[in-house]
């Protein structure tokens, strides 16, 4: 037994060389690679905590596959996590890897730059606030508003603490009144001005009273 292990044993050892050579070479035929810009995605936040910020919103990820699967690829199709699991407020640098891009089957992610990302958490909280309704416009001649009426009258808005203490009230979108000559009651959105925060509901019921003028 011994003797027909170590009998020719280069040569077989070279024959072993030659055949993961051709194997390698074979299976490397018709692959090719393509970078995409893909927005980060974080997941596993911990209760009562916010991303106030973060280094990078993309990052370029190199995907490597058989040229026949990568001709039918989009962006949308590769997604990149960050795992913030053990996040606590404050700022702190996470990093990413090959490991956090999530792909379609057969297809190896090969680079991630860049490989990390700072990022600060702020506490959240929930307070309640006033809604005031905003108009544009104004009413047919001959009519005024009247009084206006909105329900609820309060909500709960929910988000980072830094945010929402600068909140006292929320404004709804603009109701356009113009040419109105009777009572209108109509649902609109809650307008945040583009801050980080969650209004809850986020639709109020608004009712403007038109009146017509006395002679």
């Amino acid at each position: 037994m011994r003797k027909l292990i170590t009998e020719n044993f280069w040569l077989k050892i070279s024959a072993v060389l030659i055949s993961l050579f051709l194997w390698f070479f074979v299976t490397s035929r018709g692959q090719s690679e393509i970078s995409f810009e893909v927005p980060l995605e974080f997941k596993n936040i911990p209760a009562n905590i916010g991303i106030a910020n973060a280094s990078v919103k993309n990052v370029s990820v190199t995907v490597r596959g058989h040229e026949r699967t990568m001709k039918n690829l989009k962006a949308s199709d590769v997604r990149v996590y960050v795992n913030l699991d053990k996040a606590k407020k404050g700022e702190g640098t996470f990093y990413v890897n090959t490991n956090d891009v999530k792909l379609p089957y057969s297809l190896s992610a090969t680079n991630v730059n860049p490989s990390s990302v700072r990022i600060k958490l702020d506490e959240t909280i929930s307070v309640t606030v006033r809604v005031k309704p905003v108009l544009s416009g104004q009413p047919e001649n001959g009519f005024f508003v009247g009084p206006i009426r909105v329900e609820p009258k309060n909500v709960v808005l929910k988000g980072l603490k830094s945010e929402v203490r600068k909140l006292r009230i929320l404004k709804t979108e603009p109701l356009d009144i113009t040419d109105l000559n009777k009572t209108l009651t109509q649902e609109v959105n809650i307008d945040t001005g583009g801050a980080n925060v969650s209004p809850e509901p986020g639709v109020v019921k608004v009712t403007i009273n038109i009146t017509e003028k006395k002679r």
